[in-house]
């Protein structure tokens, strides 16, 4: 839900398809691979320059669905289709996974997952809410937490790992237990929230870690601000190759996720 892709703005007289980005793709790791728009048709994204020259500048790139021309092109698809990653399910040794479009669907899972095992005597009335696009400014959670109004809204999402070659530095660590957001660009998490989270990490022994980001930013960010302002705080799981068809994330962390939603649900909001 809510993945990111890409959307056709252009179609060529040969039949090529050029596209604008929906959300944050990186153009090298999207160089070859294969999408998927909404009606079955497929693709190969590639690229107008060298791949070294494109600059992580998605005008560069163009999709390619076998059309012989612009006319047949049309048969498949229009200005305005949008399409996303192939990427199948796969296991990994030491129990992580690789798919594509973790963000944010492990987000999505860890919400059904926490919405199965509430039993309906929870102290407080939550309210599980899948938003779309996040990817393109954190818009839908904007519109449900003014209509919710909330006193605390705890974002579900996943962040970049620091742990392998890359171009972020910090301490996420993928299998280093969920993430507790502290701060990304975009919000500063009320330091009651992550104490409490924190606290039922440690009363179920929880494997956590404490999350920093200097990129990115969550749906924490739009519910923060609404109304006259909200508690705020996310609940991450730590991924490699983000924005890829091909992420990795530990199942421990995915988990941990769903129990710290679970605990902190079940706890009494003093500081409300």
């Amino acid at each position: 839900m809510d993945e990111i892709g890409f959307m056709v703005k252009k179609i060529e007289d040969d039949g090529r398809l050029l596209v604008c980005n929906v959300g944050w793709n990186w153009t090298a790791s999207a160089y070859n691979t294969r999408v998927v728009f909404r009606n079955g048709i497929y693709g190969v994204v590639s690229s107008m320059k060298n791949i070294e020259e494109a600059h992580n500048d998605p005008n560069s790139l163009f999709i390619d669905i076998g059309a012989k021309s612009k006319e047949d092109a049309l048969k498949y698809v229009h200005v305005g289709s949008v399409c996303g990653y192939c990427g199948e399910y796969l296991p990994l040794a030491n129990d992580l996974v690789c798919s594509k479009t973790f963000d944010d669907r492990v987000g999505c899972f860890q919400l059904i997952e926490a919405l199965r095992e509430n039993d309906g005597t929870y102290p407080n009335d939550i309210y599980y809410v899948f938003t779309v696009q996040e990817e393109v400014g954190c818009r839908g959670s904007k519109t449900t937490a003014a209509f919710i109004k909330p006193d605390i809204g705890i974002a579900v999402d996943v962040t970049p790992a620091h742990d392998y070659p890359c171009d972020l530095e910090g301490s996420n660590v993928v299998g280093g237990g969920v993430g507790i957001k502290i701060c990304d660009p975009s919000v500063v998490c009320d330091e009651d929230v992550v104490a409490l989270m924190e606290s039922c990490c440690e009363k179920e022994q929880i494997k956590y870690q404490r999350e920093v980001i200097d990129k990115g930013g969550t749906d924490a960010s739009s519910m923060n601000l609404s109304g006259v302002g909200v508690r705020t705080g996310g609940v991450v799981v730590v991924t490699r190759y983000p924005h890829s068809q091909s992420a990795v994330a530990s199942k421990e962390d995915i988990d941990g996720g769903v129990d710290l939603l679970n605990t902190f649900c079940k706890s009494e909001l003093t500081f409300c």
